[in-house]
């Protein structure tokens, strides 16, 4: 991060981040270039609201998603079976256009021998989601993370959303949601094992 963004880390009286006053001058350059008056009443203090909207939109490039997988469980009973977090919701904005991805997760992974909290799986997802993402990368980050920082016997994750990008500009379709997945160790090498997961997942 470069000092031009940290200054975004200090807060105001209210708590909340100062916004350095070249956000503010890009983001109303921005609102004359599209065609309104960045200097009326209802948008004087967009600039500074929107910058401290990307910031929230943005705050995974401050996370360390592998940090969430650190404490593990090894009394669980015998347990040795999947372990599934289904319909995660999250929100991510795409990288080409900044626009919103919005959609849910299926995160599984089948553990050798210890497990984590689940919801440090969702963690490990708003950790990668919140960063301006494609899906594909956002569902290979997802899972490497986890198959790297539980060691576990398999990893799949499947991910289904919609893009703001399609639906609101470009070839404008509505309604139309995208699949992603990625199959690791024993639910890539086994068929009977994904399928096993798939159908846990709905699939």
């Amino acid at each position: 991060m470069n000092d031009e963004a940290s200054a975004d880390d200090h807060l105001d009286a209210d708590g909340k981040p100062v916004v350095p006053a070249y956000v503010e001058e890009a983001l109303r350059t921005l609102i004359r270039w599209a065609g309104d008056d960045p200097g009326r009443e209802g948008l004087l203090d967009t600039p500074r609201r929107v910058a401290r909207a990307w910031r929230e939109y943005c705050s995974g490039y401050a996370d360390d998603p592998a940090r969430h997988l650190r404490r593990v469980f090894e009394e669980v009973g015998g347990y040795d079976e999947i372990v599934l977090l289904k319909d995660i919701p999250f929100q991510s904005h795409c990288e080409h256009h900044m626009a919103p991805i919005t959609g849910k997760a299926h995160i599984a992974y089948l553990p050798r021998n210890h497990v984590v909290g689940i919801s440090k799986l969702a963690r490990v997802l708003h950790g990668f989601a919140r960063r301006l993402q494609v899906q594909e990368r956002l569902t290979a980050e997802v899972a490497d993370c986890i198959w790297n920082g539980l060691n576990p016997i398999g990893v799949a994750v499947v991910i289904e959303a919609t893009h703001a990008c399609m639906a609101g500009r470009g070839v404008q379709t509505p309604g139309v949601g995208m699949v992603t997945s990625r199959m690791m160790g024993v639910f890539r090498d086994d068929d009977r094992s994904r399928k096993e997961v798939l159908a846990l997942m709905g699939y």
